[in-house]
């Protein structure tokens, strides 16, 4: 049994007013556990509280942060529909064995002392006297280095990421909001979104090859290159940067690691709740807001542009389904044959902006073959690993997911002449820039790459198969291994 306290978070030394027991919002505490008394540890792993949707929204009751999803029905609670499939007696959590036990001691890993001095100051009430780059003081000087170029196209993440001890989104995301000026411009209190962006990378699943935090670092840099082009420099407001940049880092939050249609051909409970209908990106964004509603980021702001800017928020996430990939592009087409795409009106930038968080989504075979090449093996190695759990559970395995039938090339090259291909040629329309015709040349490069380690593969299998070939033919005609030349099993 559950019990939803409706608080807002207040300092515990504080009495709680009692008009703001109605206020949206509501944190759940378990029954099991004192309200003001030290929480269970093996809860903490498993939830952090749950966050509850107004009455409007019918379809989510709570998004728990560990990925407990309850449905809402409208005459009252009903427990999520659960079907007897076996792979749904594995939580996500158990593919990512590692992550309850790092739960508790993340915050500390990600805090270094002078932060937390920091952090202790500000909760003190002190903050008017810290300026805004106060969490720059302690950056790695190298990591310092490489936020003075983040603009460039060949920004290597998996460096910064190294160097600032693998808190590149955080890291990343903050500087670029300060860097604009969004922190003071919308008066953002940098506790809040020190903690909002701490609570969004951990809720990253880092031992997704490829779904993880530092990917989302990544596609935020990328997007922060857009957000300079020309084209949308000099057209875009504060608000819309502030939406782009909150979309890139929290566009798969809380990805588990396998595709939509694994989550809808095993009944997983977050396809019955978003109907099969773009159920990682539902789940992406819904665990956005509900991050932005626990930390209170927006709480500042009048009611009806904090919901604004959730819609908006979502309405960007959901772009980046990948199935929905051919509606977009024909749009942005029509849009760009007519010439009639108008940057001063406001549902034309919030389109631009969708299509640029779609490239940055999938931008690693514009980067350098370097940089490329790593993103090409990690996405692979998690297309794989979803095949594995596939096959162990008897599940047809989906396609590009049997690593026993693909390869990294033929999947790359595939990718990049179907999806990639016609995204970046259009986007080169739109933004004839430099960037543009950087990103295609390394498209190029990196397609023509692929199919030359292919050819070589190719070769030394066809070289590889008549000599095994041979040997089994001699064997089955009666010759013993003895009397098979050695020059023969070796060649």
């Amino acid at each position: 049994m559950e019990v939803c306290y409706q608080l807002p978070v207040l300092p515990l030394d504080r009495p709680v007013p009692k008009h703001v027991l109605s206020r949206r919002g509501a944190i759940s505490f378990s029954s099991s556990s004192s309200l003001f008394g030290a929480p269970d540890p093996r809860q903490l792993s498993q939830r952090r509280g749950a966050i509850s949707y107004d009455s409007s929204d019918q379809t989510a009751l709570y998004i728990r942060m560990l990925g407990d999803v309850r449905v809402r029905s409208q005459v009252g609670f009903e427990p999520e529909r659960r079907s007897s499939h076996p792979y749904l007696r594995i939580d996500f959590r158990t593919l990512h064995s590692n992550e309850t036990v790092k739960d508790l001691w993340r915050v500390h890993r990600l805090l270094s002392f002078q932060r937390y001095l920091h952090s202790s100051r500000l909760l003190r009430g002190i903050s008017q006297q810290i300026p805004l780059h106060i969490l720059d003081e302690d950056y790695n000087g190298q990591a310092q280095c490489m936020l003075e170029k983040v603009g460039n196209w060949n920004f290597d993440i998996f460096l910064f990421d190294r160097l600032t001890n693998g808190n590149s989104l955080v890291t990343l995301t903050f500087h670029l909001l300060n860097k604009y000026g969004l922190v003071e411009l919308f008066q953002l209190d940098m506790v809040k979104l020190w903690r909002f962006l701490v609570m969004v990378q951990e809720d990253y699943h880092n031992d997704n090859p490829y779904h993880n935090a530092v990917h989302a670092a990544d596609v935020t840099q990328a997007m922060y290159c857009f957000l300079q082009e020309p084209m949308l420099a000099k057209s875009l407001t504060s608000y819309d940067i502030l939406l782009g940049l909150l979309a890139a880092a929290t566009h798969d939050l809380g990805h588990p690691g396998v595709n939509q249609p694994f989550l809808i051909k095993t009944d997983h409970y977050l396809a019955t709740l978003y109907r099969n209908t773009s159920v990682l990106e539902n789940h992406h964004w819904k665990s956005a807001v509900g991050l932005l509603r626990e930390t209170r980021l927006f709480s500042h702001l009048p009611a009806e542009d904090s919901l604004n800017m959730e819609r908006e928020l979502g309405s960007l996430i959901l772009a980046t389904d990948i199935s929905r990939q051919n509606d977009y592009l024909s749009r942005f087409r029509m849009h760009l044959d007519k010439e009639n795409l108008c940057l001063s009106n406001a549902s034309h930038r919030h389109f631009v902006l969708q299509m640029a968080l779609k490239c940055a989504d999938i931008c690693n075979p514009c980067r350098p073959w370097e940089l490329s090449k790593q993103w090409s093996e990690r996405v692979t190695e998690e297309f794989f690993q979803q095949g594995d759990i596939e096959k162990k559970h008897k599940l047809e395995v989906s396609p590009l997911c049997d690593r026993e039938a693909n390869t990294i090339g033929n999947i790359q090259i595939g990718f990049m002449s179907y999806v990639v291909e016609p995204l970046f040629a259009e986007w080169a329309r739109f933004s004839d820039s430099r960037l543009s015709q950087t990103m295609l040349g390394h498209m190029g490069l990196n397609k023509a790459s692929w199919g030359g380690l292919q050819q070589e593969q190719t070769a030394v299998s066809e070289e590889a198969g008549p000599s095994a070939t041979d040997a089994e033919n001699a064997v089955a005609g009666g010759s013993s291994s003895k009397e098979i030349p050695q020059g023969s099993l070796e060649s």
